[in-house]
């Protein structure tokens, strides 16, 4: 059950990647359209206005298509076979239960208690989904709808149909399927989501007062919950979802970020449940940190070993906000560090918002840059200057209470290896060509590229393509699982193929690669099916 909790946790993040590019957008489009900023070529009417509201309103795209972006999302991470069928039909069954929940509330709107003629949006509960005037269930029912239509598509897309109605075969007998599943559902949510939504609207309430220890526990369990994967679970409903505000607090950011510029009111007065998404702070502050104490507690002769692999895991932590490389390596060799890790990050959140501290800082420096420090600097520079000073008190916390803790219990974190091993957060030894009983096959195959011998590795690591159970990927690890765990290597074998980490949890695997998991993925899936189809003609 907890693996697969855990695939559709790490589903979940496929389209959040989208998200990074089209925010810093967004912000930039606000902050070239300032005329405080960047003087009076910004005044409304002009050339200049006009250029950058034409990329803002394509940047706007994957705020204002939230759902349908969860909607297709969900069944490349989650279908076992044919994915791309699976995120067509997905999109299709999707429309047609909100055409379903339309038509539903426009004829018997008044046996729901829902009042169709209003407006979408404000408290109407209703919103224009592609063009379809519908309930707002937000991504809330975009991944349910996707969900069902994912189970649909694992269990009856191979269905083999009597010759004459071959026509419906495949993704046609899904759709068919998810029409007729669709009318009881969209039903249901007719009957039950204006309910729903009014709890949603009590708990939005109690969480923006919960205040200080409310941040400190969001942001301690975002954390904590990492090497589990489950962290998605926790800073989804809140980032992109209506915990604390609806649309989540990315899109309402955004919306209101000129609004904010402008004014000189304290922001966290106008927007205090922008407490939830201060969690990027601990991998813009805490990673140099960490850093340091990894180095001045390395052995003296290996210092500039050290040093050669900590800094481009620490830059990617610190600019990209992409944690994994740096968190895994003292979560194995100390777990009591990463527990650690959790505190104190919980801790400088909660005293950020303490201190008046609010915004979208989920991401790293270039997100915090462009999305919060640049647009609001004019007239928020103390609360900038507050978050910085706190910031960097805290990066000094870090490095003297990870540097005495390392040194007191003696943790084997980087350059403290015992004398026969190498200095390493990670290494990629040079490929051997590898055909492990035919396993492999050729890997020089069509469409090979610099991520197939990684993905080689990794497959023989895992005993080959025979036992290989399933295969997914989140945000940065490759999500296996085995049909017997027993011939699986030792997690050196993998670190051979520059992985960060392996996680594992019985037939359970995942294999921490970093951002390059979906190329490495799908060299992976190629190798399996080479491998299969070498079994297949001998």
């Amino acid at each position: 059950m907890m693996e697969k909790v855990q695939r559709f946790g790490g589903a979940m993040f496929t389209p959040v990647l989208l998200f990074s590019f089209s925010g810093i957008m967004v912000a930039l489009a606000i902050i070239f359209k300032n005329p405080m900023i960047v003087g009076s070529i910004a005044n409304e009417g002009t050339v200049w206005y006009g250029i950058w509201s034409v990329l803002e309103s394509g940047a706007w795209t994957v705020f204002n298509q939230m759902e349908l972006l969860f909607v297709i999302g969900l069944p490349i991470g989650l279908a076992k076979k044919a994915n791309a069928r699976a995120a067509m039909e997905a999109f299709v069954i999707y429309l047609t239960c909100n055409y379903f929940i339309s038509s539903m509330l426009e004829y018997f709107g008044s046996f729901f208690g829902v009042d169709f003629t209003q407006e979408v949006g404000g408290d109407s509960g209703m919103k224009l989904i592609a063009g379809i005037k519908t309930l707002d269930t937000g991504i809330i029912g975009a991944i349910f709808i996707s969900a069902i239509v994912v189970w649909l598509h694992n269990r009856y897309f191979d269905t083999k149909l009597p010759d004459f109605l071959g026509i419906f075969q495949g993704s046609s007998l899904i759709a068919i399927l998810g029409f007729f599943t669709m009318l009881p559902i969209a039903f249901l949510i007719c009957l039950i989501w204006p309910k729903i939504q009014m709890g949603i609207g009590s708990m939005q309430t109690f969480l923006a007062s919960a205040g200080t220890l409310g941040v400190w526990l969001y942001t301690f369990l975002e954390r904590i919950l990492i090497p589990t994967g489950l962290h998605h679970f926790i800073y989804t409903p809140f980032v992109f979802g209506p915990a604390v505000v609806e649309n989540g607090i990315t899109k309402y950011w955004m919306a209101h970020l000129n609004e904010y510029a402008q004014t000189t009111t304290s922001i966290k007065q106008l927007f205090p449940q922008g407490g939830f998404a201060l969690h990027g702070n601990s991998k813009i502050f805490a990673s140099p940190g960490i850093a340091a104490a990894f180095y001045f507690t390395a052995k003296p002769d290996k210092r500039k070993k050290v040093l050669a692999i900590l800094i481009p895991v620490t830059l990617t932590a610190v600019l990209a906000g992409i944690t994994e490389p740096l968190e895994f390596t003292f979560l194995f060799v100390a777990p009591p560090l990463f527990v650690l890790h959790a505190v104190l990050a919980a801790s400088m959140a909660a005293t950020m918002y303490f201190f008046g501290v609010v915004g979208d800082m989920g991401g790293g420096f270039i997100d915090l840059l462009a999305k919060n420090w640049i647009p609001l600097f004019a007239n928020h520079k103390g609360m900038i200057f507050t978050q910085l000073i706190i910031g960097l008190s805290f990066t000094l916390i870090y490095f003297v209470v990870f540097r005495s803790l390392i040194l007191k219990f003696n943790f084997a974190t980087p350059g403290r290896e015992e004398e026969n091993q190498e200095v390493k957060l990670y290494s990629k030894k040079e490929y051997k060509e590898a055909k492990k009983a035919g396993s492999l096959g050729d890997v020089a195959i069509a469409g090979a590229n610099q991520y197939t011998e990684q993905a080689a590795v990794y497959l023989e690591a895992f005993g080959g393509s025979d036992n290989i159970e399933k295969v997914t990927n989140c945000a940065t690890r490759l999500r296996i699982t085995v049909k017997d765990e027993g011939v699986v290597l030792p997690d050196g074998a993998f670190k051979d193929g520059g992985a960060h980490g392996v996680v594992r949890n019985g037939t359970a695997f995942q294999v921490i690669v970093g951002l390059d998991v979906p190329q490495v993925r799908e060299q992976f899936e190629n190798l399996i099916a080479i491998g299969n189809e070498n079994k297949l003609n001998e």
